[in-house]
Protein backbone atom coordinates (compact mmCIF):
# COMPACT_ATOMS: atom_id res chain seq x y z
CA UNK A 1 0.00 0.00 0.00
CA UNK A 2 1.46 3.31 -0.84
CA UNK A 3 1.84 6.05 1.43
CA UNK A 4 -1.16 9.06 0.87
CA UNK A 5 1.18 11.81 1.21
CA UNK A 6 3.57 10.68 -1.93
CA UNK A 7 3.63 13.25 -4.46
CA UNK A 8 4.30 12.97 -8.04
CA UNK A 9 6.86 15.65 -9.46
CA UNK A 10 6.08 17.62 -12.75
CA UNK A 11 7.76 19.69 -15.12
CA UNK A 12 8.89 22.50 -12.38
CA UNK A 13 6.80 25.70 -13.42
CA UNK A 14 8.98 28.67 -13.64
CA UNK A 15 12.00 27.21 -12.76
CA UNK A 16 14.62 29.26 -13.52
CA UNK A 17 18.36 27.69 -15.15
CA UNK A 18 20.63 30.36 -15.81
CA UNK A 19 24.36 29.15 -16.43
CA UNK A 20 24.91 29.43 -12.68
CA UNK A 21 22.28 27.26 -12.26
CA UNK A 22 22.79 24.23 -14.55
CA UNK A 23 26.08 23.69 -12.82
CA UNK A 24 24.47 22.95 -9.68
CA UNK A 25 21.83 20.73 -11.15
CA UNK A 26 24.52 19.23 -13.40
CA UNK A 27 26.41 18.07 -10.47
CA UNK A 28 23.98 17.45 -8.28
CA UNK A 29 22.22 15.06 -10.66
CA UNK A 30 25.39 13.49 -11.35
CA UNK A 31 25.85 12.45 -7.78
CA UNK A 32 22.03 11.23 -7.50
CA UNK A 33 22.38 9.04 -10.72
CA UNK A 34 25.47 7.52 -9.30
CA UNK A 35 23.55 6.16 -6.02
CA UNK A 36 24.96 9.34 -3.73
CA UNK A 37 22.84 10.92 -1.22
CA UNK A 38 23.13 15.33 -2.12
CA UNK A 39 22.75 17.91 0.56
CA UNK A 40 22.28 21.06 -0.08
CA UNK A 41 23.11 23.64 2.33
CA UNK A 42 23.04 27.21 2.87
CA UNK A 43 21.85 30.31 4.07
CA UNK A 44 17.38 30.56 4.16
CA UNK A 45 16.39 31.93 1.00
CA UNK A 46 18.92 30.17 -1.32
CA UNK A 47 16.16 28.27 -3.24
CA UNK A 48 17.40 24.92 -1.36
CA UNK A 49 13.74 23.57 -1.39
CA UNK A 50 13.13 24.48 -5.31
CA UNK A 51 16.36 22.96 -5.84
CA UNK A 52 15.89 19.80 -4.51
CA UNK A 53 12.15 19.74 -5.77
CA UNK A 54 13.57 19.86 -9.68
CA UNK A 55 16.20 17.26 -8.71
CA UNK A 56 13.53 15.05 -7.88
CA UNK A 57 11.59 16.12 -10.93
CA UNK A 58 14.41 15.09 -12.91
CA UNK A 59 14.54 11.50 -11.68
CA UNK A 60 11.33 11.27 -12.52
CA UNK A 61 10.48 9.29 -9.32
CA UNK A 62 7.47 10.03 -7.16
CA UNK A 63 8.59 11.49 -4.01
CA UNK A 64 8.53 11.51 -0.59
CA UNK A 65 8.67 14.71 0.79
CA UNK A 66 9.40 15.24 5.02
CA UNK A 67 10.34 18.35 7.09
CA UNK A 68 12.12 18.29 9.83
CA UNK A 69 10.99 18.96 13.23
CA UNK A 70 12.51 19.14 16.70
CA UNK A 71 9.88 16.72 18.14
CA UNK A 72 10.85 13.78 15.50
CA UNK A 73 11.32 10.59 16.37
CA UNK A 74 12.96 7.60 14.88
CA UNK A 75 9.58 5.98 14.62
CA UNK A 76 8.23 8.98 12.58
CA UNK A 77 10.94 8.17 10.08
CA UNK A 78 10.73 4.23 10.18
CA UNK A 79 6.95 3.62 11.31
CA UNK A 80 5.27 2.48 14.81
CA UNK A 81 2.50 0.03 15.90
CA UNK A 82 -0.49 2.34 16.11
CA UNK A 83 -4.04 0.88 16.72
CA UNK A 84 -4.79 -2.30 16.78
CA UNK A 85 -6.08 -5.38 14.55
CA UNK A 86 -8.75 -8.24 16.00
CA UNK A 87 -9.10 -11.25 14.61
CA UNK A 88 -11.93 -13.77 15.56
CA UNK A 89 -12.95 -17.66 13.86
CA UNK A 90 -15.78 -19.22 15.10
CA UNK A 91 -15.84 -23.22 13.95
CA UNK A 92 -18.86 -24.89 14.44
CA UNK A 93 -18.68 -27.38 11.86
CA UNK A 94 -20.16 -29.93 14.43
CA UNK A 95 -23.09 -28.01 15.46
CA UNK A 96 -23.20 -29.38 18.74
CA UNK A 97 -20.25 -28.01 19.17
CA UNK A 98 -18.80 -24.23 19.43
CA UNK A 99 -14.99 -23.23 19.03
CA UNK A 100 -14.20 -19.36 19.16
CA UNK A 101 -10.56 -18.16 18.34
CA UNK A 102 -9.91 -14.87 19.02
CA UNK A 103 -6.66 -12.55 18.56
CA UNK A 104 -5.78 -8.70 19.33
CA UNK A 105 -2.57 -7.60 17.95
CA UNK A 106 -1.04 -3.94 17.24
CA UNK A 107 -1.00 -2.87 14.01
CA UNK A 108 2.50 -1.75 11.99
CA UNK A 109 1.99 1.46 10.27
CA UNK A 110 5.39 2.47 8.05
CA UNK A 111 6.74 5.80 8.05
CA UNK A 112 7.69 8.07 4.95
CA UNK A 113 11.28 6.58 5.23
CA UNK A 114 10.11 2.97 5.18
CA UNK A 115 7.38 3.63 2.18
CA UNK A 116 10.74 5.62 0.58
CA UNK A 117 12.71 2.50 0.68
CA UNK A 118 10.39 -0.24 0.09
CA UNK A 119 9.13 1.35 -2.79
CA UNK A 120 12.41 3.05 -4.65
CA UNK A 121 10.78 6.86 -3.93
CA UNK A 122 12.96 10.07 -4.19
CA UNK A 123 12.48 11.84 -0.22
CA UNK A 124 13.32 14.82 0.00
CA UNK A 125 13.93 15.37 3.49
CA UNK A 126 13.65 19.21 4.28
CA UNK A 127 15.51 21.06 6.90
CA UNK A 128 16.63 17.86 7.95
CA UNK A 129 19.15 19.33 11.28
CA UNK A 130 15.81 20.78 12.59
CA UNK A 131 15.37 17.30 13.39
CA UNK A 132 17.32 16.08 16.50
CA UNK A 133 20.46 13.86 15.27
CA UNK A 134 18.98 10.87 17.34
CA UNK A 135 15.88 10.85 15.58
CA UNK A 136 18.43 10.62 12.04
CA UNK A 137 20.22 7.73 13.00
CA UNK A 138 18.03 5.03 10.94
CA UNK A 139 19.57 7.07 7.93
CA UNK A 140 23.12 5.37 8.69
CA UNK A 141 22.44 2.09 7.52
CA UNK A 142 19.86 3.14 4.84
CA UNK A 143 22.98 5.48 2.77
CA UNK A 144 25.77 3.32 4.02
CA UNK A 145 24.75 -0.74 3.00
CA UNK A 146 20.86 0.13 1.40
CA UNK A 147 19.84 -1.78 4.53
CA UNK A 148 16.94 -0.31 7.01
CA UNK A 149 16.63 -1.47 9.91
CA UNK A 150 12.95 -2.35 11.31
CA UNK A 151 11.71 -4.41 14.65
CA UNK A 152 12.40 -8.22 14.29
CA UNK A 153 8.64 -9.02 14.03
CA UNK A 154 7.71 -6.58 11.43
CA UNK A 155 10.30 -7.51 8.60
CA UNK A 156 12.12 -11.00 8.43
CA UNK A 157 15.19 -10.58 9.80
CA UNK A 158 14.12 -7.63 10.97
CA UNK A 159 15.33 -5.21 8.14
CA UNK A 160 14.38 -4.09 4.64
CA UNK A 161 16.92 -3.99 1.34
CA UNK A 162 16.95 -0.74 -0.07
CA UNK A 163 14.58 -0.44 -3.45
CA UNK A 164 17.62 0.12 -6.41
CA UNK A 165 15.70 3.32 -7.48
CA UNK A 166 15.99 4.90 -3.79
CA UNK A 167 17.82 8.42 -3.61
CA UNK A 168 17.73 11.04 -1.14
CA UNK A 169 18.36 14.75 -1.33
CA UNK A 170 18.90 16.71 2.08
CA UNK A 171 18.23 20.13 2.62
CA UNK A 172 19.68 22.69 5.75
CA UNK A 173 20.54 26.07 7.31
CA UNK A 174 24.02 26.43 8.71
CA UNK A 175 23.95 25.86 12.94
CA UNK A 176 23.94 28.94 13.86
CA UNK A 177 20.39 29.59 13.37
CA UNK A 178 17.86 29.25 15.35
CA UNK A 179 16.40 25.55 16.34
CA UNK A 180 18.77 23.67 14.17
CA UNK A 181 21.24 21.11 15.40
CA UNK A 182 24.66 19.94 14.54
CA UNK A 183 24.47 16.76 12.62
CA UNK A 184 26.78 14.29 13.81
CA UNK A 185 29.92 13.58 11.35
CA UNK A 186 29.14 9.86 10.70
CA UNK A 187 25.80 10.97 8.70
CA UNK A 188 27.39 13.68 6.87
CA UNK A 189 29.72 11.03 6.22
CA UNK A 190 27.14 9.15 3.94
CA UNK A 191 26.24 12.27 1.84
CA UNK A 192 27.58 14.55 -0.54
CA UNK A 193 27.34 18.52 0.49
CA UNK A 194 26.71 21.08 -1.63
CA UNK A 195 27.35 24.68 -0.17
CA UNK A 196 24.26 26.88 -2.05
CA UNK A 197 24.53 30.44 -1.47
CA UNK A 198 22.67 33.20 -3.04
CA UNK A 199 22.94 33.62 -6.64
CA UNK A 200 24.56 36.05 -8.96
CA UNK A 201 22.33 38.80 -10.00
CA UNK A 202 20.97 37.87 -13.56
CA UNK A 203 19.95 34.35 -11.94
CA UNK A 204 18.29 36.91 -8.96
CA UNK A 205 16.50 39.17 -11.69
CA UNK A 206 15.51 36.31 -13.80
CA UNK A 207 13.99 34.46 -10.45
CA UNK A 208 11.93 37.60 -9.55
CA UNK A 209 10.99 38.40 -13.09
CA UNK A 210 9.47 34.74 -13.95
CA UNK A 211 7.67 34.63 -10.26
CA UNK A 212 6.37 38.18 -10.37
CA UNK A 213 5.59 38.73 -14.13
CA UNK A 214 7.08 42.46 -13.85
CA UNK A 215 9.02 44.32 -16.39
CA UNK A 216 12.85 43.19 -16.52
CA UNK A 217 13.56 47.10 -15.51
CA UNK A 218 11.75 46.43 -12.30
CA UNK A 219 13.13 43.29 -11.30
CA UNK A 220 16.76 44.86 -12.16
CA UNK A 221 16.08 47.68 -10.16
CA UNK A 222 14.44 45.55 -7.11
CA UNK A 223 17.34 42.60 -7.11
CA UNK A 224 20.04 46.31 -7.09
CA UNK A 225 18.11 47.13 -4.25
CA UNK A 226 18.08 43.90 -2.25
CA UNK A 227 21.83 42.94 -3.16
CA UNK A 228 22.84 46.43 -2.17
CA UNK A 229 20.84 46.00 1.22
CA UNK A 230 22.26 42.83 1.67
CA UNK A 231 25.74 44.32 1.68
CA UNK A 232 25.28 47.26 4.35
CA UNK A 233 27.50 46.86 7.08
CA UNK A 234 25.99 47.39 10.91
CA UNK A 235 22.38 45.85 10.11
CA UNK A 236 21.34 42.81 11.45
CA UNK A 237 19.33 40.97 8.73
CA UNK A 238 19.19 38.44 6.59
CA UNK A 239 18.29 39.53 3.07
CA UNK A 240 16.91 36.92 0.48
CA UNK A 241 15.27 37.31 -2.62
CA UNK A 242 11.82 37.07 -1.24
CA UNK A 243 11.27 40.52 -0.20
CA UNK A 244 11.90 41.08 -3.72
CA UNK A 245 9.39 38.61 -4.81
CA UNK A 246 6.70 40.82 -2.45
CA UNK A 247 7.92 44.09 -3.86
CA UNK A 248 7.31 42.55 -7.44
CA UNK A 249 3.86 41.20 -6.71
CA UNK A 250 2.60 43.94 -5.66
CA UNK A 251 3.91 46.05 -8.18
CA UNK A 252 2.08 43.43 -10.78
CA UNK A 253 -0.82 44.07 -8.52
CA UNK A 254 -1.71 47.17 -8.80
CA UNK A 255 -0.18 47.88 -12.16
CA UNK A 256 3.13 50.66 -10.90
CA UNK A 257 6.69 50.51 -11.46
CA UNK A 258 9.44 50.45 -9.83
CA UNK A 259 10.00 54.34 -9.47
CA UNK A 260 11.89 56.51 -6.75
CA UNK A 261 9.25 59.59 -7.45
CA UNK A 262 5.94 56.67 -6.36
CA UNK A 263 5.54 56.99 -2.25
CA UNK A 264 3.71 53.68 -2.39
CA UNK A 265 6.51 52.05 -3.72
CA UNK A 266 9.16 53.37 -1.12
CA UNK A 267 6.83 52.17 1.74
CA UNK A 268 6.58 48.49 0.19
CA UNK A 269 10.45 48.68 -0.07
CA UNK A 270 10.40 49.22 3.44
CA UNK A 271 7.53 46.86 5.07
CA UNK A 272 9.51 44.19 2.75
CA UNK A 273 12.91 44.92 3.84
CA UNK A 274 12.49 45.60 7.47
CA UNK A 275 14.79 44.27 9.86
CA UNK A 276 13.51 42.13 13.07
CA UNK A 277 15.00 42.33 16.46
CA UNK A 278 17.23 45.54 15.78
CA UNK A 279 17.46 48.33 17.79
CA UNK A 280 16.75 51.57 17.11
CA UNK A 281 19.73 52.74 15.75
CA UNK A 282 19.87 49.84 13.55
CA UNK A 283 16.25 50.43 12.43
CA UNK A 284 17.18 54.23 11.54
CA UNK A 285 20.28 52.88 9.94
CA UNK A 286 18.01 50.24 7.80
CA UNK A 287 15.49 53.03 6.79
CA UNK A 288 17.94 55.13 5.48
CA UNK A 289 19.51 52.77 3.66
CA UNK A 290 16.78 51.70 1.79
CA UNK A 291 15.55 54.95 1.03
CA UNK A 292 19.17 55.88 -0.12
CA UNK A 293 19.14 52.55 -2.76
CA UNK A 294 15.96 52.92 -3.76
CA UNK A 295 17.04 56.80 -4.73
CA UNK A 296 20.68 55.31 -6.21
CA UNK A 297 18.56 52.28 -7.94
CA UNK A 298 15.53 53.18 -9.18
CA UNK A 299 15.50 55.90 -11.26
CA UNK A 300 16.92 58.72 -9.39
CA UNK A 301 20.80 59.74 -10.15
CA UNK A 302 23.62 57.77 -8.57
CA UNK A 303 24.92 58.86 -5.42
CA UNK A 304 28.55 60.01 -5.69
CA UNK A 305 31.08 58.39 -3.48
CA UNK A 306 33.32 61.97 -1.90
CA UNK A 307 37.12 61.49 -1.27
CA UNK A 308 36.71 60.31 2.50
CA UNK A 309 34.89 57.14 0.95
CA UNK A 310 31.40 58.13 2.43
CA UNK A 311 28.05 58.61 0.05
CA UNK A 312 27.04 62.15 -0.53
CA UNK A 313 23.94 62.52 -1.96
CA UNK A 314 23.20 64.45 -5.35
CA UNK A 315 22.90 68.24 -5.30
CA UNK A 316 19.63 69.43 -4.53
CA UNK A 317 19.27 72.18 -7.67
CA UNK A 318 20.28 69.07 -10.21
CA UNK A 319 16.35 67.30 -9.51
CA UNK A 320 13.81 69.16 -7.47
CA UNK A 321 11.54 66.54 -7.36
CA UNK A 322 14.34 64.23 -5.79
CA UNK A 323 15.42 66.80 -3.25
CA UNK A 324 12.35 67.54 -2.34
CA UNK A 325 12.05 63.83 -1.38
CA UNK A 326 15.16 63.70 0.29
CA UNK A 327 14.65 66.75 2.32
CA UNK A 328 11.33 65.28 3.70
CA UNK A 329 13.63 61.65 4.72
CA UNK A 330 15.41 63.76 6.92
CA UNK A 331 13.84 64.99 9.90
CA UNK A 332 14.11 63.73 12.95
CA UNK A 333 12.98 64.70 16.35
CA UNK A 334 15.03 64.88 19.69
CA UNK A 335 16.20 61.92 20.20
CA UNK A 336 17.69 61.35 16.58
CA UNK A 337 14.48 59.34 15.15
CA UNK A 338 12.86 59.81 11.72
CA UNK A 339 9.71 61.78 12.24
CA UNK A 340 9.03 61.04 8.57
CA UNK A 341 9.71 59.10 6.31
CA UNK A 342 7.84 59.40 2.67
CA UNK A 343 6.80 62.50 1.07
CA UNK A 344 2.71 61.88 0.69
CA UNK A 345 1.29 62.64 -2.66
CA UNK A 346 1.23 66.50 -3.73
CA UNK A 347 2.41 67.44 -0.51
CA UNK A 348 5.37 70.20 0.19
Amino acid sequence: MIDHSVISTSQSEGFVETPAVKKIVNRALGYLQAGFAVHLCGPTGTGKTTLAMHLANLMDQPVMLMYGDEEFKTSDLVGDKLGYSKRKLIDNFIHSVLKTEEDVMQRWVNNRLTTAVKEGFTLIYDEFNRSRPEANNALLSVLEEGILSLPTSEEEGGYIKAHPNFRAIFTSNPEEYAGVHKTQDALLDRMVTMHVDYFDEPTETKIIQNRTGIALEDAERIIALIRGFRNTNGIRKVTTIRPGIVIGSILKQKGITADYKNPFFREICLDALSVIRATQEELDLARETICRLIDEHCGGKPFSTSTNGQSSQPQPEADQSRAGTQKDLQPRDNKGRFINLFLKGGER
